[in-house]
């Protein structure tokens, strides 16, 4: 049956009224795509990969940056002086929850995983949600873009890149997929006793425990084995010219298994992150940990193997009762130090979703405690955009990459610092939020008598 809606208007009226859709649509193209160019004066501009430019310029042509300087000019551009204020790149928010769930407390907002322990052909820039109130709080405090993380089982998914502007999720993805999310299973064994176990039905013994962990980690590399045969077979079916056909789990492990995107590992404990590197230098697999509680234990390992850490526990509780207090402040400074890229991030379950916006506080505390605040930096811009491979467009101030960068009245790692503005992709953002509004509305509230 033909689809109505794609006939050709008979009627004059019909024509008129597509040609003016046509000239609104063509109109608002070209709004789009024709940004004016501007000339960002007198600010302290932290290109964060050659530097930090006092009295600096940035020129913007569109929604790509034309020149860095201190003596720049543009007969053509606006000039936007900046009074000496802090001119950043966006930062990267790498596995969060952001716009993949709304109050932690409300099911129905939460959308983070799946059921089932494999299931790669998960996508998760398509669950987000682009009318968040969480979305404007996390933008205003300068993070321009960020990975939403699928959870759920061992192969949780894959993720993309997700700019923080847009009207819809096709609008704001700006790279599909990024990473592939596996949860490595539990290494450690339960050593209570079985009479004080409440359910004794429960109870296993070391053995079986031991023999249960290897058998997950045995399925894992079936899982992966089964993917790279399934990749060697299209590829075969295809130089035959033969309909091989499409299985979509399989299909969206393609990327993985050509090596064009990284795996990356969510573990904690010194031995499954022990155990996570080797299974990745056996199979020449290109992994980065993420969360890595005991990561400062495997500094060597991750250092020799060139693996870069997800740093998401700065202030989470040290995990036992011998270590110092500031184990987790001093771990992104003793990785740097063995050689290891540290990016930042807050975490990816619900709760930390709304907590986005502190982002830059996690490299702040690490500052505190050693870190240089150039690498604080590059934790919290270059090495995500390293890492997501997009480096080539987000993560520094340096001609011919998009222009998203923010203002700042001080140190973003400062936190009484205020965000004042911020472009992205060279088209200027509100940075108005839910927490703007209810400061207006309470400020003006009627006083008491």
């Amino acid at each position: 049956m033909k689809n109505n809606l794609l006939r050709k208007p008979s009627r004059p009226y019909h024509h008129a009224l597509w040609s003016a859709v046509a000239g609104i649509l063509l109109a608002f193209t070209a709004s789009r795509v024709s940004a004016e160019s501007m000339l960002l004066s007198n600010a302290i501009v932290h290109t964060v990969s050659h530097g930090t430019i006092t009295n600096g310029q940035v020129l913007v042509n569109g929604n790509k940056i034309e020149a860095v300087g201190t003596n720049l000019t543009a007969s053509s551009a606006k000039v936007i002086d900046l009074k000496s204020q802090h001119l950043y790149p966006g930062m990267i928010a790498l596995d969060s929850a952001l716009g993949l769930t709304e109050i932690e407390a409300v099911r129905a907002t939460r959308d983070m995983s799946e059921v089932g322990d494999y299931h790669p052909e998960v996508q998760s820039w398509i669950a987000v949600n682009p009318d968040s109130e969480l979305i404007p709080v996390t933008r205003a405090n300068g993070i321009s873009h960020v990975e939403p993380a699928p959870q759920g089982g061992v192969v949780g998914g894959v993720s993309g890149v997700v700019a923080l502007d847009g009207w819809t999720t096709e609008q704001m993805t700006i790279k599909r997929p990024a990473a592939l999310h596996v949860y490595w299973p539990e290494m450690k064994l339960d050593t209570t006793p079985k009479e004080k176990f409440k359910d004794q039905s429960k109870y296993k013994s070391l053995e079986d425990q031991a023999k249960e962990r290897q058998l997950k980690i045995k399925s894992l590399d079936d899982f992966f084995l089964e993917a790279r045969a399934y990749a060697k077979a299209r590829e075969v079916a295809k130089g035959k010219g033969t309909d091989f056909g499409i299985n979509p789990p399989w299909e969206a492990m393609l990327p993985v298994v050509r090596g064009e995107i990284p795996i990356m590992v969510h573990a904690d404990e010194f031995r499954q992150i022990k155990a996570a590197l080797r299974w990745a230098q056996t199979n020449q697999y290109k992994i980065v940990l993420v969360n890595g509680n005991d990561a400062m234990m495997a500094a060597d390992i991750l250092s020799s193997s060139k693996t870069p850490v997800v740093f998401e526990r700065t202030f989470a509780i040290p995990p036992r009762d011998y270590e110092a207090y500031d184990a987790h402040y001093r771990t992104p400074e003793l990785l740097r130090r063995a050689g290891v890229k540290v990016a930042f991030s807050v975490g990816s379950d619900s709760f930390h979703a709304a907590m986005a916006k502190n982002l830059p506080y996690s490299a702040a505390q690490a500052v505190a405690f050693g870190l240089p605040e150039e690498e604080a930096l590059k934790g919290l811009m270059l090495y995500p955009a390293e890492i997501l491979g997009i480096a080539d467009r987000l993560g520094s101030i340096e001609a011919g990459k998009e222009a998203t960068l923010f203002v700042c009245d001080g140190s973003i790692l400062d936190l009484r610092a205020n965000v004042k503005q911020m472009w992205i992709a060279g088209k200027e953002v509100s940075l108005e939020s839910r927490h703007t509004r209810l400061y207006e509305k309470y400020k003006n509230r009627p006083r008491t008598k």
